[in-house]
């Protein structure tokens, strides 16, 4: 019985986030500027060279590491152990505020605006009218 440890295989975790990237074969050939065939192969090979190792995690948006070390069950760990489905409350994450009343302040603030912009305009014209009567 041997106790060695197998290795895990590159290909499968290149697909498994590939995957969960919602990304088709066909998008990652295209940023490696591969055909589509050959991403196929590659999701079946155990190993992949360091290079093209590096150049599939820069297209996934990983790292190097992230690839070699994915293990399927920690993801979905992490998720079951933080997402919560909370649907019998109703709750509001996005407005802390009443948009109605932020809406009747904007209001007020613009009628206030309005009404020193005609006070303004009034001195300019008594202040004109005062300068044509000098003359």
């Amino acid at each position: 019985m041997s106790t060695a440890i197998k290795p895990r295989h590159i290909g499968r975790n290149i697909s498994r986030i590939r995957e969960l990237r919602d990304m088709k074969q066909e998008a990652l050939a295209i940023a490696l500027g591969v055909s589509q065939q050959s991403i196929s192969n590659l999701e079946g090979s155990e190993s992949v060279d360091d290079e093209k190792l590096t150049r599939i995690a820069e297209a996934l948006g990983v790292t190097p590491e992230a690839i070699k070390n994915f293990f399927e069950d920690a993801v979905f760990n992490i998720i079951g152990n933080t997402y919560n489905d909370d649907s019998s409350s109703i709750k509001n994450y996005n407005c802390t505020f009443n948009p109605l009343d932020k809406l009747l302040e904007t209001f007020e603030e613009n009628k206030k605006l309005y009404q020193q912009l005609i006070q303004a305009e009034k001195e300019k014209v008594a202040l004109l009218e005062k300068l044509l009567d000098k003359k």
